[in-house]
């Protein structure tokens, strides 16, 4: 029996840790989606917030201003997303995938030129990773221990979680991201400015993005590699669908999508036969079936998508 639960606690545990980068991320793409602008570009947007939170967390020292830069990174890189899908109108996939193919290859070419010519940095030392906020407080390896004694950005991604909850749904700036994403033309019409909310939206999912991706290097391994992210963000985007494009939606479903990575890791560790390819698929495969069976039933903002242009009836 208490072999059970330890089990079930170590799956749990690891659960919430490889959910936490997810969370970050699909919090982004509920923020840029409910103003209108479809960001595929999340994946390069997380894979730049890995590389500059691990680079700056470990030449300040300082874990915090590593996630913090994550997040600036995550959202100048977001900036770009936004002039071209805002001002020029541009294809919001293209851009997106434009985004996917810049964020790991700046990645790369910061990486090799930081850290004489290698494509990962270098390791952050245990002092200066993420604190752990129960850390010590119930006794080393016990259930409560295994599940609750997660880095100080599981903790933080749930609290966002109700933070866009009540900013999209209680406050007078939801309601404008919302109505922009729903009908931009009534909005325009009652003196919104539509891409000042859809650039504001747009930035912030990258800054949302970075902290996804640092969550990754600071805090579930302790250095950036070209690997680190590898589908990530898609798998975050699927979160977001499959959420149906509301924060507590996201939130459950990496939930999800971080359990079959616990799965993963906990079967890795005991003797069950099962190649480890096939493990690995485990994720991409559960995003497939999801995406298949699901998103049909899901409703994205009328207006995703869609670029505004002003003077256009």
């Amino acid at each position: 029996m208490n072999k059970m639960l330890d089990s079930l606690a170590f799956i749990i545990g690891t659960t919430l840790m490889y959910a936490t980068p997810l969370i970050y991320t699909a919090l982004g793409g509920v923020i840029s989606e409910n103003s209108g602008v479809v960001n595929i570009g999340l994946e390069g947007m997380m894979t730049i917030g890995a590389f500059t939170g691990a680079t700056v967390g470990y030449f300040s020292g300082d874990p915090w201003i590593g996630f913090l830069s994550a997040g600036i990174a995550g959202g100048v890189l977001a900036l770009f997303h936004a002039i071209a899908s805002v001002t020029f109108a541009a294809d919001q996939v293209v851009s997106g995938i434009a985004i996917n193919f810049l964020g790991p290859g700046l990645a790369l070419f910061l990486s090799r030129l930081f850290f004489d010519g290698a494509t990962m940095t270098k390791p952050i030392p245990l002092t200066n990773k993420i604190p752990r906020p129960f850390d010590g407080v119930f006794p080393q390896n016990s259930f409560l221990d295994l599940v609750f004694n997660q880095y100080a950005t599981v903790y933080l991604a749930f609290f966002l979680v109700l933070v866009i909850w009540y900013t999209l749904y209680k406050t007078k700036l939801g309601l404008r991201i919302r109505a922009v994403g729903e009908h931009p033309k009534a909005a325009d019409t009652l003196g919104v400015n539509i891409y000042r909310i859809r650039y504001l939206a747009v930035i912030m999912s990258g800054v949302f993005a970075g902290f996804g991706g640092a969550a990754m290097s600071i805090a579930v391994v302790s250095n950036f590699r070209p690997t680190l992210i590898s589908g990530q963000g898609f798998i975050a985007l699927a979160a977001m669908i499959f959420g149906k494009w509301k924060p507590q939606g996201a939130m459950w479903a990496s939930l999800l999508f971080g359990a079959a990575q616990g799965l993963i890791v906990y079967l890795g560790g005991t003797g069950i036969q099962i190649s480890s390819q096939i493990l690995a698929m485990l994720p991409y495969v559960l995003t497939l079936i999801i995406l298949m069976g699901f998103v049909g039933r899901a409703v994205a903002p009328a207006a995703d998508g869609i670029p505004y242009e002003k003077d256009q009836r």
